[in-house]
């Protein structure tokens, strides 16, 4: 009983009423300056506006950059785009207009110098109809188109690349040509051409 007492006369006392007053005003004081050291360290109200780096070269970007003060990271090169330059930028993350603050990376993917290399499928024994689409599918053209005496029609005997056999498993690069020979399902040459 004499322990409850003597607390709520300390709580009541002039000396802890006046510490509380102090601890509460140095409470909001240290709150008031965390947070006005916050904004002017975090550029709060701060925003820059995204450029469009489409198209450019890692020169031109790096200029573009610099004078927004914006840091550019390199990612990985996507698969070739013809629509744009070699090494130019393809992509870029965060997106053109988008609000930054200053000293952000922005992260681009280059365009790479050309298409890249490409298994040959093995479409050998397989028939026209079943290679053509086969080769599409993997960004390959089909060129011309040979016959030659074979006892089983409209089947690929062969492949051919800038007119040299090609075998199953070549690396060739994406949007290659590649010429058929095929069995004419009786005998005798035809030249025909797609």
């Amino acid at each position: 009983m004499n322990f409850i007492k003597d607390l709520f006369k300390f709580i009541y006392s002039k000396i802890f009423l006046i510490q509380l007053v102090i601890a509460v005003a140095m409470l909001v004081i240290l709150s008031y300056v965390a947070l006005q050291w916050l904004e002017s360290t975090t550029n709060h109200d701060q925003r820059i506006v995204v450029p469009s780096l489409s198209k450019k070269t890692l020169d031109e970007v790096k200029e573009v950059l610099e004078n927004k003060e914006l840091r550019y990271e390199v990612q990985d090169s996507a698969n070739f785009n013809p629509n744009f330059p070699r090494f130019s930028v393809l992509e870029q993350n965060p997106v053109a207009g988008s609000e930054v603050k200053e000293n952000r990376k922005i992260y681009v993917t280059l365009n790479p110098s050309g298409y890249r290399k490409i298994e040959v499928p093995n479409v050998v024994q397989r028939t026209k109809r079943q290679a053509e689409p086969k080769l599409i599918a993997l960004g390959f053209k089909i060129g011309s188109v040979t016959y030659k005496p074979n006892i089983a029609r409209d089947m690929v005997l062969e492949m051919r690349h800038k007119g040299k056999r090609i075998k199953p498993g070549t690396k060739l690069m994406k949007t290659s040509t590649i010429d058929l020979v095929l069995g004419d399902g009786q005998g005798g040459t035809i030249n025909l051409s797609n």
